[in-house]
């Protein structure tokens, strides 16, 4: 009888199994995963809960994205400890702060006014945390996988979004927003666990001490230059305006809020598997503008008022969209030196998420004074301006000497 002489399966370099053959970033990714289960929960029920109380579109919209506007201000004071020389410690104790403020918002009767507060504090160290794990993401795979690596986190943040939503509005049934806050404060006890667990220190970092000089000085050379304004510009805008978009859905259709929300989250996903997964680079940079427009036309299908199926329909196809951030970053990666990629990466990533809550107000804000569907096509139409209009600098952007940013 012949013997068996086949060869055990061995995944691809290039795969999302290979990835998660590397013990640290499967520690990075399951920490990520369950965080983002927990912010996408605890932001729905913080939604759901100031709704019912005020009846205000605006501090509706504000209460779900309100803590990105406080990223900003990680960026511009304390980003440079994502590139510490012991970015692990740092991450866990940023992790720690998480889940002390989630724990805190289910405290029986805290007034809305805390609960702000609350927002506003774990934006700022939300920030931080960002910035550190990016920059561990871009040593702990290497640099030809590091397009797949986000991609994968980008569908996870997007599948998870669908779960939490669907999740959240089944548990909004039968518990109390308070009590919804406690599964996301175990959620979040569990990531700390992982990190804790899995994570290394890396010796990859400054040999100068972190602080707000050392970040002045690495954002002020990053600022400078327009290529890197021109992508920042693009990663931030056209993305913050329509999360504003999504931001009215509760007040746009209170029924169907559960379901939109779903299916932008189902776009987002589809759009990164499509992108991060199936394209190469120079594929992924051709589409970029063509993405960078997707996520936002659709949204204009709502100033005729359509139907549930088409409002959803229109929100997963633009939520795809999102995905041109992929070659974005890329390119952003490659302009930036290695001894401050965690700064330069939470940077845009709190840029972003401080976009996302500018877009909320500015949408909530129109929606106090207009209909919520006139209101999401107006920040809908915006955000296409910005795009063809900017699209010449994300062109030109080319990279730059290491020295132009002092590290």
């Amino acid at each position: 009888m012949p013997s068996d002489t086949s060869v055990p399966f061995t995944p691809p370099p290039h795969s999302y199994r290979a990835l998660l053959r590397n013990r640290e970033f499967a520690g990075l990714y399951a920490g990520f995963t369950l965080t983002a289960a927990a912010s996408t929960l605890s932001g729905f029920a913080l939604g759901t809960l100031v709704d019912h109380q005020t009846r205000s579109p605006f501090l509706t919209a504000v209460s779900m994205y309100g803590a990105t506007f406080a990223t900003v201000f990680g960026a511009l004071t304390l980003m440079s400890v994502a590139d510490g020389n012991r970015p692990r410690r740092t991450l866990v104790l940023l992790q720690c702060v998480s889940l002390l403020g989630v724990a805190a918002q289910a405290i029986p009767g805290l007034p809305l006014a805390v609960r702000f507060g609350l927002l506003l504090v774990l934006g700022f160290f939300q920030s931080l945390g960002t910035g550190t794990r990016m920059g561990l993401l871009a040593e702990v795979v290497p640099a030809p996988t590091y397009a797949l690596a986000r991609s994968l986190m980008n569908i996870t943040s997007g599948g998870m979004a669908i779960l939490g939503y669907a999740v959240g509005a089944v548990l909004l049934r039968y518990l109390s927003p308070r009590e919804v806050f406690v599964v996301a404060a175990g959620l979040t006890a569990l990531a700390l666990g992982v990190v804790a667990a899995t994570v290394r220190e890396h010796s990859i970092r400054l040999t100068r001490r972190p602080g707000l000089r050392q970040t002045w000085t690495t954002n002020t050379a990053l600022f400078s230059h327009p290529g890197q304004r021109a992508l920042l510009l693009n990663l931030w805008v056209p993305n913050g305006l329509i999360v504003g978009c999504e931001a009215l859905f509760i007040s746009y259709a209170p029924d169907d809020a559960g379901t939109l929300l779903a299916a932008g989250s189902a776009g987002m996903l589809l759009g990164d598997l499509t992108v991060g997964r199936l394209l190469s680079a120079d594929q992924r940079r051709r589409y970029a503008f063509a993405l960078r427009l997707l996520l936002a036309v659709p949204y204009l299908l709502f100033a005729a008022d359509p139907s549930t199926l088409v409002m959803a329909a229109a929100v997963f196809l633009a939520s795809a969209g999102f995905a041109a951030t992929l070659p974005l970053q890329e390119q952003l990666l490659a302009l930036t030196p290695d001894p401050v990629r965690g700064q330069v990466q939470g940077v845009e990533s709190a840029g972003r998420m401080t976009w996302q809550g500018i877009g909320a107000a500015i949408a909530g804000g129109l929606a106090q004074h207009l209909a919520p569907g006139t209101a999401i096509t107006a920040v809908a139409a915006l955000s296409v301006v910005i795009t063809v209009f900017s699209r010449p600098f994300v062109v030109r952007a080319r990279p730059v000497r290491p020295e132009t940013i002092d590290a």
